[in-house]
């Protein structure tokens, strides 16, 4: 029987390169990640500062970004809450408004085809419009992996946790309505409207919306002209783009 030695640097050497893996995974998921954060810091203190002016502590503030994590579905949920929406009104609402994570998540699994469940619960956790975005570019130039895809998620999703608390804590320092913060809200969503109106048939749409938003108000009692309004819009939106395609 003959003595093998083995040095060092080969017992070391998978572990080195696992590790190496890891960094670099990192490093790409970051350098990926940082328009997305730096996009959320504003946003997020801005939406901190309307909870806590609508009536939410801080801590209840961090709840909801760390259970919810939706932007646009936090925003719709404080404004229904500064205008004393009813409950139900306010669950429907959001849960419609991020129906669209389905869609996205579907697309998603042809590239994770194959991993654990347990990452894919932790993954999925952490889609929003824009890591979904960034992440589905890099999946089809081939060169991007799950890992790398995570670190996008879960940067995201700490900065935007971040940035929700610090505007909940400091917007209690700031008077109600200065420089303009109550109008933030609705300033926003103007913005999301209008990068929305992509086309005629968008026009149309946002329109409809409008009409039947302000006739169920003046008509039905109550607050379910929001939910009543985007359900019936997006249906009607959906049928007129389906038919423009079929002339074409």
């Amino acid at each position: 029987m003959g003595l093998v030695l083995t040095t060092p640097s080969s017992i070391f050497a998978p572990m080195t390169r696992d590790h190496t893996t890891r960094k670099q995974n990192l490093r790409r998921g970051a350098a990926a990640a940082w328009p997305i954060c730096l996009g959320y810091l504003p946003i997020g203190l801005a939406l901190g500062m309307l909870a806590q002016q609508a009536g939410l502590p801080w801590w209840a503030v961090a709840m909801m970004s760390v259970m919810v994590f939706a932007g646009s579905a936090q925003f719709i949920c404080v404004a229904m809450l500064a205008a004393n929406a009813s409950l139900p009104a306010i669950i429907l609402t959001t849960f419609v408004v991020n129906l669209r994570h389905t869609l996205m998540s579907s697309a998603l699994a042809v590239y994770l085809a194959g991993v654990s469940r347990r990452f894919l619960v932790f993954y999925s956790y952490g889609i929003t419009d824009e890591s979904f975005a960034v992440n589905m570019t890099r999946f089809r130039s081939g060169d991007w992996n799950r890992w790398q895809a995570l670190t996008v998620n879960q940067l995201a999703n700490s900065v935007w946790i971040l940035a929700t608390i610090t505007g909940a804590l400091v917007g209690q320092l700031v008077p109600k309505g200065a420089f303009g913060i109550d109008y933030a809200l609705t300033g926003m969503f103007i913005c999301l409207l209008v990068f929305q109106l992509q086309g005629r048939i968008y026009v149309v749409t946002g329109l409809i919306s409008a009409a039947i938003a302000v006739a169920w108000y003046l008509l039905v009692p109550g607050d379910s002209y929001i939910v009543g309004a985007s359900i019936c819009a997006a249906t009607l939106g959906y049928l007129l783009k389906r038919r423009y395609r079929r002339q074409k």
